[in-house]
């Protein structure tokens, strides 16, 4: 069947007179992009894909977004805003289930996605995947339909070490057949390189952004009123970790600066909130193991978990806090870190991934070469005690904060789209549909 090429710009533009605008189906298998964040596989993923299809949807580009329902009542269309929308599919039993039984899955989420397609007219003019289980699909989709594919890994297996096998071959797969790969950062561009052989070519840069009608500085005592601390709590040094409580992301590490801090001159007093829930195979008992270290170490009064909040409340946990940790293992960009610089928070993390491009060292943050509690307590300890500093770099983080925009996203997002987007002429195309899966 001849296709003519085109760009999602023009079709943008064509759709504008016609009413036919472009449109591309984006997979998120085992993430919803209405998830909880901070809850089972609901994260910083799950919020990047909400965010970035929200601005495309405004740049006129229709996004339908395909994910593996969780329960029988997700099955089906939600209507987010015009011109997004969320498809949950049937792939497996509608119900979670653990990380290791995803992979069997994803043959039937591509199924249930090429069928969803035969309800309409048109297909797609591209496939977004996100992660590699999506990435699976869309090969496959890509292979059968004859529909660009463009992918972002979000995290990748040769950077997290992750011994899977299946896992490496199908990201080195993905990134040599994709047509388009995304990355949130030079850095995770240099990984895709060094470590996949992926043509610099195909690979484009499209930074993450933050919502700044939620994520702005403001009262910090406010704020505090707000998140529920006591009065007689209010004026105790505050840290903050917000994330899925999972090993990788450091939730233990928080924990022993906390106790680290108590033996600092003016920390005694200092509290922790931990923001998350248990997530992945080992989450429920990391989770046990976080309250039994605040137990040893004798300072449970003084740290407080909080289960996942929406997202937008956490906008007042980060400016309630002093200081936002992140000391994960590895991060390709760090929503975590940016929101809380919105909230003219500053942020102590991890010298890893995106982290390194988002913090300028001891300008709007610190950044922490190890996994050192002792280190990450003394850069705390800084923010905490030298209060010219902390309102300096506060105001830096913000100011630093302002030029991540989720239109600047979707702008990123759709120049990738000019590169691959065929645009289909033929308006009935289910005979294209003849194949088995």
């Amino acid at each position: 069947m001849p296709v003519k090429a085109t760009t999602s710009r023009q079709l943008v533009s064509r759709g504008s007179s016609s009413g036919d605008v472009a449109r591309i189906a984006v997979l998120c298998f085992h993430a919803s992009p209405l998830a909880q964040p901070g809850e089972g596989d609901g994260g910083g993923m799950s919020v990047y894909v909400k965010a970035l299809c929200s601005a495309l949807a405004r740049q006129r580009l229709d996004c339908t977004v395909y994910t593996r329902a969780t329960s029988p009542k997700e099955l089906g269309v939600q209507e987010v805003e015009p011109g997004f929308r969320v498809n949950c599919v049937r792939a497996g039993p509608p119900a979670p289930v653990g990380r290791d039984a995803l992979y069997g899955l994803v043959g039937e989420f591509t199924r249930s996605v090429a069928d969803s397609f035969t309800m309409d007219v048109r297909l797609p003019q591209a496939i977004y995947a996100n992660y590699w289980l999506s990435g699976i699909a869309g090969l496959s989709l890509r292979r059968i339909l004859d529909i660009p594919l463009v992918c972002t890994f979000h995290t990748l297996s040769r950077v997290r070490k992750d011994n899977s096998r299946k896992r490496l071959e199908s990201e080195l797969e993905i990134a040599r057949t994709a047509d388009a790969l995304t990355v949130a950062t030079s850095t995770e561009a240099g990984e895709l390189r060094d470590l996949y052989g992926t043509n610099p070519d195909k690979t484009s840069i499209v930074t993450p952004g933050v919502d700044h009608a939620f994520f702005q500085p403001g009262d910090k005592m406010q704020a505090r009123r707000a998140i529920g601390l006591m009065q007689s709590e209010q004026s105790d040094p505050l840290l903050l970790f917000a994330g899925r409580l999972q090993s990788l992301k450091g939730a233990h590490i928080a924990i022993k600066v906390l106790n680290i801090l108590h033996t600092m001159k003016g920390c005694h007093r200092a509290r922790l909130v931990l923001i998350g829930g248990p997530s992945g195979t080992d989450g429920i008992r990391y989770t046990r193991e976080l309250h039994e270290l605040t137990d040893r170490l004798e300072i449970g009064r003084y740290v407080k978990f909080v289960p996942p909040v929406a997202h937008e409340i956490l906008s007042s946990y980060y400016r309630a806090a002093d200081v936002c940790l992140v000391p994960s293992e590895s991060e390709s960009f760090g929503l975590v870190a940016l929101e809380s610089m919105a909230c003219g928070t500053p942020v102590v993390a991890r010298a890893v991934g995106g982290l390194t491009s988002l913090i300028d060292d001891g300008r709007n943050g610190f950044l922490i070469e190890s996994d050192s509690p002792l280190d990450f307590a003394a850069a705390c300890h800084r923010l905490i005690t030298e209060n010219d500093l902390s309102r300096d770099m506060g105001m830096v983080a913000n100011w630093c904060s302002l030029r991540y925009t989720w239109a600047a996203a979707a702008r990123d997002f759709m120049d990738t789209l000019d590169k691959v987007t065929v645009g289909q002429d033929v308006q009935d195309q289910k005979e294209r549909y003849g194949v088995s899966y």
